[in-house]
């Protein structure tokens, strides 16, 4: 069995952690579950040559 003083330290380093994640910004996504929207078309043939294509690249690190 752990001494009291120890158990409540462990309870305020616990409580201090869960504080700062609430404050955390976070990102939220729109995702689509299944079964929400419709699946993209394919474009036909002809129109495909004419799409312009780009990369979008994100940095998730901290």
């Amino acid at each position: 069995m752990l001494p009291p003083f120890i158990i409540d330290q462990i309870r305020r380093r616990e409580e201090e952690e869960r504080r700062r994640e609430a404050e955390r910004p976070r990102l939220e996504l729109p995702v689509t579950g299944p079964g929400e929207g419709a699946p993209p078309r394919p474009a036909p043939r002809g129109e495909q040559d004419d799409v312009q294509r780009g990369v979008i690249v994100l940095d998730l690190r901290g």
